[in-house]
């Protein structure tokens, strides 16, 4: 708390320097010019929900859950059905946000992973061109990334809490005489959970929906209601920055937009290369910007576009570093075509793992390079109480093959699934000849984005860190192996790739 009030203090007392000095440029006869383009760059407001599937959102289709204020920003914004993420992995899925580049270009491709200081964030590019910065909650990109912002308020989980308390008074404490940028990173929805006293809570029997890679029992639906109750949780505090948006003013030309950084934290979804794992809800809200309210666009978006998009709005200087394409035109032209292709990438994520993606409106082909290796999800995932009622099923023969499937070795080394005729994905149809055309595309797209954009698949990657199956820890943790890139210095190459 301490930290908080000096933090706030400090800014204060800046704004207080800034105001004696516009009064000595009057009494001396100079005139203080501000930027003519400050009062019409949008304000701009990141919200990033940590582990979250799309279809856990009411204005997804979740009809159980309770997010009537991101319910609201889709009916009085706009809303992406087809947004993915280029891994769903923590850290390594935000420094591709933060840097508009694929995990293996951005050498910080596995988890827990510091980005490199001679890559561009485009907040701060940003602040270069006369935002204000912050970033409130989670923060793991590295050291480097401190620099992309004014103010850096780092919360940490706990005492019930998941760091959504701090956003009113970064939004009141702000410089009023410039635009501003907020990187908002809540601790939920990631376990452990907090939400004990949360006045907005889910029944485990009749307000949640048990999704068909997990085992519906008692366990698993609370664990559930309590993941869905972390969702409300931020839900509740959205509405309440958006209420101090209007009360300030500056609701019309403040863009808001919320996503997630990877799946929910359960078998099956987190580090998964699967629709449950790999689409993220994005949602955002812009009155003075968007002109059809509660427009759905369906095209084909991938989170390295976010900062040549937000660049793009700000009137700032884009990076070449940059691998993403500017999606802005989306905004009002919801209909119109883009990307043909998103690409994605599982590493190691507490287990070893090299698995690559691409995925079209249509169909999604995989391939493993580690096929020997099973998948329950990361540690938090699959020492859960969900993961554990699945095991008691395995144990009893009642699992079906879908919730089978993180349990199977070996994996195939190729996977093809038709999204529209089994939008779960879980069968596998490459061997089926209709699909042989498609397949063959797909597998020399892939290999041409893995091959221009400087993808390796190094010798040494990381072990495991932790038994799969008890969670212990093994021998070989805290030991790195070779990053997927490092031998082809990605992290120098800014090929875009396919389109």
């Amino acid at each position: 708390m301490q930290q908080q009030s000096s933090l706030y203090a400090s800014q204060y007392h800046k704004k207080g320097l800034v105001s004696l000095l516009m009064l000595l440029l009057v009494l001396t006869g100079f005139i203080l010019v501000q930027r003519p383009d400050d009062t019409s760059r949008p304000n701009i407001i990141l919200i990033i929900g940590d582990d979250i599937s799309a279809e856990d959102i009411g204005c997804y289709g979740n009809a159980k859950i309770r997010t009537p204020n991101l319910d609201l920003m889709a009916k009085e914004g706009m809303r992406f059905t087809n947004f993915y993420l280029t891994t769903s992995s923590c850290s390594p899925s935000r420094s591709s946000i933060l840097t508009g580049r694929y995990p293996h270009n951005t050498g910080a491709a596995e988890l827990h992973t510091a980005l490199p200081a001679h890559l561009d964030f485009f907040p701060e590019l940003l602040k270069k061109s006369g935002y204000f910065t912050a970033l409130l909650g989670k923060w793991h990109e590295g050291a480097a990334t401190r620099r992309a912002y004014d103010t850096l308020l780092v919360d940490r989980k706990a005492n019930g809490e998941g760091g959504e308390e701090q956003w009113i008074n970064i939004l009141r404490a702000r410089p009023k005489n410039k635009p501003f940028f907020f990187w908002l990173a809540p601790y939920d929805a990631h376990r452990e959970w907090s939400t004990k006293g949360f006045h907005n809570r889910h029944d485990p029997l009749t307000d949640v929906i048990v999704p068909p890679t997990l085992a519906d029992t008692k366990e698993t639906r609370q664990d559930l209601a309590s993941y869905y109750n972390e969702i409300s949780r931020i839900d509740y505090y959205l509405g309440q920055l958006m209420a101090e948006l209007v009360r300030q003013g500056i609701a019309d030309n403040t863009l808001i937009l919320f996503m997630a950084d990877n799946g929910r934290p359960f078998p099956g979804s987190k580090t998964r290369m699967y629709d449950t794992g790999m689409r993220t809800p994005f949602v955002l809200k812009w009155p003075k910007g968007i002109k059809s309210k509660g427009t759905v666009c369906e095209s084909m978006v991938s989170s390295i576009d976010i900062a040549p998009t937000l660049l793009h709005l700000a009137g700032a200087t884009p990076s070449a570093t940059i691998q993403g394409v500017n999606f802005s035109r989306l905004i009002n032209q919801p209909e119109a075509p883009f990307r043909t292709h998103v690409f994605s990438e599982h590493n190691w994520h507490d287990y070893s793992a090299y698995e690559r993606a691409v995925r079209t409106k249509e169909y999604l082909y995989l391939i493993n390079r580690r096929p020997e290796l099973t998948n329950e999800g990361p540690i938090d995932a699959n020492q859960s109480p969900s993961a554990r009622a699945l095991k008691a099923a395995r144990a009893d023969g009642h699992l079906s093959p879908i919730q089978k499937d993180i349990f199977l070795s070996p994996r195939p080394t190729e996977e093809f699934f038709d999204c529209n005729l089994d939008p779960i994905q879980q069968k596998n149809v490459i061997f089926l000849p209709r699909y042989a055309k498609e397949v063959a595309k797909l597998r020399r797209i892939l290999k041409q984005w893995q091959t221009s954009t400087g993808d390796t698949f190094p010798k040494h990657l990381t072990a495991d860190w932790y038994d799969r199956e008890t969670g212990q820890a093994l021998p070989s943790k805290d030991q790195r192996g070779e990053m997927p890139g490092k031998s082809s210095k990605a992290d120098k190459i800014n090929n875009k790739g396919p389109f």
